[in-house]
């Protein structure tokens, strides 16, 4: 316990309240400081040069750049940075590609307070912590892929019916009541998880392999 210095903190969130909450909850224990906040990616790795935190809480569904994204930006500028995704969304193929970025936890925010910060003092020292949606979707993995469209998790299988039903992107997030972003992040993971090179194409498999059911 030498070096007493305070483990620098940033935030990285496209909701000021949700930063807010983190801000406050930093200020509950003496052993962390706020380092910065950012608001999408892109900010997040220059704001991250700047700043050079030790630890950093990254959302992952953001404009701009996702949390993935940045978290590879950032590790390949900054790899003494540890970066830890603090998300909403527990779906396999997410945990995947944040891990592959070089995350070193992955937690719900659902997560305590204690348990929030017990993954930052972890990070810190280089030791990875994992919720335990995290490590279920990390064993998911290792098993053999499932048919066309099976590892679409229920949110995917919305919005792909509504994709076939042709609503445009703020249409789907108006019929669903979620962000614009996150209707373009499951987008783009039903393109990925489908093989889908268009959003034409993706409906055409759907029909093609039962995805949906017709009206």
């Amino acid at each position: 316990m030498g070096d007493k210095r305070p483990i620098r903190v940033m935030l990285v969130d496209d909701h000021a309240m949700v930063r807010t909450g983190l801000r406050q909850f930093l200020k509950g224990f003496t052993d962390m400081e706020l380092a910065g906040e950012a608001s999408n990616g892109a900010e997040a790795v220059d704001i991250c040069l700047q700043a050079a935190p030790d630890v950093v809480l990254m959302d992952l569904v953001m404009p701009d750049m996702d949390g993935s994204q940045a978290t590879r930006r950032i590790r390949q500028l900054c790899p003494q940075v540890q970066v830890i995704a603090l998300t909403s969304f527990q779906e396999q193929d997410m945990v995947e590609r944040t891990l592959q970025a070089g995350a070193i936890g992955y937690l719900l925010k659902n997560v305590s307070a204690e348990e929030l910060a017990g993954a930052i003092r972890a990070a810190h020292a280089g030791r990875p912590t994992l919720s335990q949606e995290a490590a279920e979707a990390l064993v998911q993995a290792t098993r053999q892929r499932p048919e066309l469209g099976g590892d679409l998790s229920g949110r995917e299988r919305e919005v792909l019916e509504l994709l076939v039903e042709g609503l445009s992107n703020g249409q789907i997030a108006e019929r669903l009541t979620i962000s614009p972003a996150t209707v373009r992040f499951h987008v783009s993971s039903i393109l990925r998880k489908l093989g889908a090179s268009s959003r034409a194409e993706a409906v055409s498999l759907a029909w093609q392999h039962h995805l949906v059911e017709r009206k």
